[in-house]
């Protein structure tokens, strides 16, 4: 602009950053501009939704006879999802587009932050080695948490926008500080750029723990020995000029792979298999739907097919639990007992309303009924192999295919009908087979406080891994419960050893041994090499949070912390 001279402060470009009231600013800009043959910069044009079929046509209308010179630039960031995309059609057919994509990989992100400092911010603070250092360890961790997010719920339980901002103001914070103090405030720097200026954006604990990990091990004073690797075989740099280090980072930063970040290579196969799996169940539904005659009827493919499936579901589907004759049966209201009747109550409501929009969409395929909407989407939902939304609004957190899914119940189901015969509990339970496995964990709690008259509030839950296999269980434990079905997600559980090791390729989730799950004070729980390990439901973490689990490590804990290494109920 400034070469063909239009700018700012000679009239000839209209900025208008769009918000609330600016609609009218920038009809008035269009229309200077189109007849001045100025240019126009709307900004952020998908904040005012409302207005975007008026500006449609007023694109359109000054489009015919404009000034030759008159430009229109619009700015917009992109929908997270197609259903949600607002900018219209019309829009994007008559303009040239240009994305702005971030860089991906560690090498491209590293340069990219170096690149948004210079020589001359090398060299303006006095204690030149440190600051050089220091910077250098945050330009890392900022590309580390920023391309983390591609591994998905392994990388970060929820998704932050770290942006560059951060990165700047955060060195004017190190700069500022390491001129106020003598020393260098190796704590207050960790907790300005973990806890306020990175951590400002995280809402969850468990990433907020991965950040703080993140800046412990990068930022510390040993760094000033060069005796810190911010990966392995990448150490951090003696002090260099500016064009040294983008030289460095070139000539000794390894290849890409999830090493760098500090998880383990089963992260990318588990985060691609997800896409993969993604991008073929989006070409399964974009076929054509078909609607051949079948036998003379007009009865889709899709139709024949879910038909096929509702037949085969409606047939399994269980009787539900008689409730009346469960209350009668247990007469000692144990806490155990309260789960058992709590998990077949929801089991309860689940199969119903399986039972009833099964029937419904029944009678709708065999012309009985008018096919409503919600039909059409169980109707679609069975032919696709995915857990219809009306029956997960009363399920389980789960992200099988229906056909697994559906098995996974019918597992449920017999496991709670084996429990509710006396409800004797089991030798070893299975916890993914709980709607709620919170209320069983504090059941056991429960049970432990009232045998030993102990304050609840002063208790927790050890976990002792066994050395031993499902089959191998024969009888329940004198104190707690035993329980199985987790799996490992990051790293492997070492039977011999008795502590987590880092996982086998290609092992994606290993299966634990068995637990032993007992009540104890808070003040007896072993804290000593131990790891915080989370326990989620679904590989989606974030909101299928159980509890905490101390698992015995021989390595540092900040290494499991790093690999994003949690327990899952579902593999």
């Amino acid at each position: 602009g400034t070469r063909l001279g239009f700018t700012i402060d000679n009239g000839k470009i209209h900025n208008v950053s769009l918000g609330q009231g600016q609609e009218v600013v920038a009809e008035h800009a269009m229309e200077v501009a189109a007849a001045e043959g100025h240019w126009v910069i709307l900004q952020n044009i998908h904040l005012v939704a409302r207005w975007l079929g008026t500006l449609e046509k007023l694109v359109e209308h000054h489009s015919l006879e404009s000034h030759p010179e008159y430009r229109l630039f619009m700015s917009a960031e992109p929908a997270p999802s197609p259903e949600t995309h607002i900018i219209p059609q019309g829009l994007l057919d008559n303009s040239i587009k240009i994305t702005s994509e971030p860089p991906t990989g560690m090498r491209a992100n590293l340069h990219g932050a170096l690149d948004l400092f210079s020589q001359e911010t090398l060299e303006q603070c006095s204690k030149e080695s440190e600051f050089r250092c220091i910077l250098f360890a945050l330009c890392y961790f900022h590309a580390a948490v920023a391309e983390r997010r591609r591994f998905g719920t392994q990388g970060w339980n929820r998704s932050y926008p770290f942006n560059n901002g951060d990165l700047t103001v955060s060195v004017n914070v190190l700069h500022n500080y390491l001129e106020a103090n003598t020393k260098v405030p190796w704590d207050d720097l960790r907790y300005l750029f973990g806890e306020i200026m990175y951590g400002g954006h995280i809402t969850d604990d468990w990433d907020r723990r991965l950040c703080r990990t993140y800046l412990s091990e990068y930022v510390q004073p040993e760094m000033l020995d060069g005796e810190v690797s911010l990966a392995p075989g990448f150490m951090i740099p003696p002090r260099m000029d500016y064009e040294d280090y983008h030289q460095y980072i070139d000539d000794n930063l390894p290849g890409e792979s999830p090493h760098l970040y500090g998880l383990h290579p089963n992260a990318e196969m588990g985060f691609l298999t997800v896409t993969s799996d993604r991008l073929f169940r989006t070409v399964l539904e974009l076929q054509p739907k078909e609607s051949e005659a079948a036998g003379g009827a007009g009865v889709s493919r899709e139709e024949q097919a879910s038909q096929a499936v509702l037949d085969e579901i409606t047939g399994q589907l269980p009787d539900p639990f008689n409730m009346e004759e469960m209350m009668a049966k247990a007469k000692e209201k144990t806490p155990y007992t309260v789960v058992a009747l709590q998990e077949c109550e929801r089991m309860n409501i689940l199969t119903n309303e399986m039972r009833r929009s099964l029937k419904e969409l029944d009678l709708g395929l065999q012309g009985e009924l008018t096919i409503t909407s919600e039909m059409e989407e169980l109707s679609n939902a069975l032919f696709y192999d995915s857990v219809p939304e009306s029956w997960t609004r009363y399920a389980y957190p789960s992200l099988l295919s229906l056909a697994n899914w559906y098995a996974d119940l019918l597992l449920r189901i017999r496991e709670l009908e084996v429990w509710s015969t006396d409800f004797v509990l089991p030798a070893t339970v299975w916890l993914a087979g709980f709607f709620n496995p919170q209320s069983f964990l504090t059941a056991i709690m429960q049970s432990t406080a009232r045998k030993k008259q102990w304050p609840l509030d002063k208790m927790c839950l050890a976990a002792d891994v066994t050395k031993k296999t499902r089959e191998e269980i024969t009888f329940p434990p004198r104190e707690g419960s035993y329980v199985h079905g987790l799996f490992m997600e990051g790293a492997r559980w070492d039977v011999p050893s008795g502590s987590i090791a880092d996982a086998r390729m290609k092992e994606l989730t290993p299966e634990m041994p068995v637990i032993l799950l007992r009540a104890v004070p808070v003040d007896r729980l072993d804290t000593t090499n131990v790891y915080e390990c989370p326990v989620y439901k679904t590989r989606m973490r974030g909101p299928t949070y159980v509890w905490t689990f101390n698992l015995k490590t021989k390595e540092k804990a900040a290494k499991w912390v790093l690999a994003g290494v949690a327990l899952l109920l579902e593999a």
